[in-house]
């Protein structure tokens, strides 16, 4: 088991701040939903989670996980934090990479999904799971290689805050990846796309009992920053050479950031 330290500092100069509701572009800088209750949703959706994120993606989403661990640059040996984890497929993913030598810290906010987690992967000894904020990770600076956050960042207050944070707890030269649902290019399937995702996770999510949480996934896109905007994000977090790849028509992106080596002091 990993130590909690206290009272570690940030390398970065890092404050949390409450996130207001729009970037100047327009964007939102942060999920407007108390983590309590999006903690809550998400203890709630535990069972059937994993089901219904293969039945909205049509079974890519281990395609797009796959494609987050290459991202990562990890190695055997290595290691790697991954926020907002879920169910822990992208952590176990990346516990394979690493191998027995490695060391993945997997953490969430809800409680739920860390049990169904937990009882998931329960004999991979690199692989361990935490309930903890993704705003406030108990490591110390640069503690691993990489750190990943697949289908959670639009769940937080502030989207800059959680990519500075990633950047702390890796290590110069490390890779910060995100996967996330993205708003695709304007046109027939941009539109089309936010029409069938709107009613479709409320559907799928009722047939499972689950309508109502479910309801809130297509609104977490709602002003949420587009590829474009989420790289711009990540740079303003401090990160460098950041790039992105569009997948599934663009309905995905796939960003990729570098921790730049400390400024020396003037």
């Amino acid at each position: 088991m990993m130590p909690r330290l206290a009272g570690l500092r940030p390398r970065w100069p890092f404050r949390r701040r409450q996130a207001v509701r729009q970037a100047d572009g327009g964007a939102r800088v942060g999920n407007q939903v108390p983590e309590e209750r999006v903690a809550a949703m998400f203890d709630e959706i535990a069972p059937v989670y994993d089901r219904l994120n293969s039945l909205m993606t049509l079974g890519l989403d281990g395609r797009w996980r796959r494609a987050a661990v290459r991202a990562s640059g990890v190695r055997s040996g290595g290691s790697a934090v991954d926020l907002a984890c879920g169910t822990g497929k992208l952590s176990a993913a990346l516990a394979a990479r690493v191998g027995p030598f490695g060391r993945v810290l997997a953490i969430d906010l809800s409680r739920g999904m860390i049990d169904r987690a937990r009882t998931a992967y329960p004999d991979l000894v690199q692989l361990e799971f935490d309930v903890a904020n993704a705003l406030d990770v108990p490591v110390p600076d640069g503690t691993f290689d990489a750190a990943t956050i697949a289908f959670g960042l639009r769940n937080l207050s502030d989207f800059e805050a959680g990519f500075r944070e990633m950047g702390r707890v890796v290590g110069e030269g490390g890779k910060v990846v995100c996967l996330e649902l993205s708003q695709p290019r304007p046109g027939t399937w941009a539109a089309a796309y936010h029409s069938v995702f709107r009613w479709s996770a409320p559907l799928l999510g009722a047939l499972f009992g689950h309508g109502r949480a479910y309801g809130y996934l297509p609104r977490s896109l709602d002003g949420f920053p587009d590829a474009d905007e989420l790289a711009a994000t990540m740079r303003r977090a401090g990160l460098a050479d950041v790039s992105f790849r569009r997948l599934a028509m663009g309905a995905v992106a796939l960003h990729v950031g570098r921790v730049p080596p400390e400024a020396p002091p003037a």
